[in-house]
């Protein structure tokens, strides 16, 4: 039988972030089910429900991955990196081969789950894996003297592959994906003569991708040149009515979302708006709750931020202190980038705002971060805690999967 004050009192970690998260759960409702309407006109039956019911069961399943990942202790997430590496890596050029052409434009971004009919976005729970990793390598090598040629292979090598099999469908990820690599072995005190190197090489590699998909048009159908145009737009001061509808939707409807908004399901621009419910949820949050509404939403992801923050000061471990910046910083660094391109401040990158947009993987991925967090936050017996804290040794995969199973 369903016992709710069990499950509250198992709760675990930092009681903030808990609210915090499911604060941006309730409030991803309203927006989510308002601009619904648009959706289920497109589809042509009208049934706005369906969207909130769907919305709600990717929550209620998010929230079930979040509660289960909280209670495994966080140094297994180690051993667990290395075990589910090799597999991201294979759904990704599962994913990647499949080819999905949507309107003419390349977009294998998504796989279906089988027995489901659910799409299933590889890309972010390659992101989650990775940072695991490389929190991981890092906390091996930290206080040790390591040559450039040491790290190839170990640390840059899947680094690399993760990013290339992205890249073609999804440049947007992929920049973040590595400037968060980068950002966690700045902090995790890699070399710095080492990280000019790396961020030069991924330039030039990004180079000889626009070029190889310039000159061989055919491989990679529209997707550089649909990243060329985005940052043209962007950059230009003249106004492509065309090219900028999305971004001119965007601003009309913060423009007269005005101090207090119009009201919850109150929209006008939803109906016009493409992605109105995932990419571009922001434009409609300002317009419906106004400038009030939008800056409570932004305080929210930025204490989410000072916690994470908190959390991996307090963390007892070098590898805990990494996994916390590694899987917690890019949820906030995603919702920002979503409210910068929402006010043009940034290109449009299809990046979704966490826990707030429609989307089954986002709000998947992102519970199972948060997870992660709230797994190093959580008291822990002390004995256990020096254990975590003393012991180099890796565990056996096999050991892992039966203790946490």
């Amino acid at each position: 039988m369903f016992n709710a004050k069990k499950i509250f009192a198992g709760l675990k970690g930092d009681k903030a972030i808990w609210a915090i998260v499911a604060l941006l759960a309730l409030f991803s409702f309203l927006p989510v089910y308002s601009a619904a309407s648009n959706l289920a006109y497109i589809r042509g039956d009208g049934n706005t429900l369906r969207f909130l019911i769907k919305h709600g069961m990717h929550l209620v399943l998010g929230f079930a991955m979040l509660y289960g990942v909280h209670k495994i202790p966080y140094h297994y997430f180690k051993g667990l990196s290395v075990i589910f590496l090799p597999l991201v890596i294979l759904l990704l050029i599962v994913t990647l081969a499949q080819g999905t052409t949507v309107s003419g434009a390349n977009a294998a971004r998504w796989i279906k789950i089988p027995f489901m009919g659910v799409g299933f976005q590889t890309s972010t729970l390659a992101a989650v894996v990775l940072m695991v990793y490389v929190a991981r390598y890092l906390s091996r090598i930290k206080d040790k003297q390591v040559t450039f040629k040491e790290t190839l292979i170990p640390l840059w090598l899947p680094v690399g592959v993760v990013l290339a099999l992205i890249l073609p469908a999804n440049f947007s990820t992929t920049a973040i994906i590595f400037f968060m690599v980068i950002t966690l072995v700045f902090l995790g005190g890699y070399p710095l003569k080492y990280l000019g190197i790396i961020i030069a090489s991924g330039i030039v590699a990004l180079l000889f991708f626009v070029l190889m998909a310039k000159a061989f048009p055919g491989m990679f159908p529209n997707r550089v040149d649909t990243w060329i145009s985005r940052v043209e737009n962007f950059a230009s001061e003249e106004v492509d009515a065309d090219a900028d509808y999305q971004i001119e939707k965007a601003k009309i409807a913060i423009a007269s979302g005005g101090p207090f908004g119009l009201g919850p399901g109150k929209s006008v621009q939803k109906n016009f708006l493409p992605q109105s419910s995932s990419d571009f949820i922001y434009a409609i949050i300002v317009e419906e709750f106004g400038l009030l509404g939008a800056l409570f939403l932004m305080l929210l992801y930025l204490l989410l931020l000072f916690r994470i923050t908190v959390i991996a000061h307090k963390a007892g471990t070098i590898f805990a202190k990494l996994l916390v910046i590694g899987v917690g910083m890019p949820i906030v660094f995603q919702a920002l980038i979503n409210m910068a391109v929402a006010v043009e401040l940034f290109p449009v990158t299809g990046q979704t705002l966490p826990l707030v947009s429609s989307g089954g993987t986002s709000i998947w991925m992102t519970c199972l971060a948060i997870g992660i967090v709230l797994s190093v936050s959580a008291k822990r017996d002390p004995k256990e805690v020096s254990k975590e804290t003393t012991n180099e040794k890796e565990l056996n995969p096999l050991d892992i999967l039966s203790e946490t199973l």
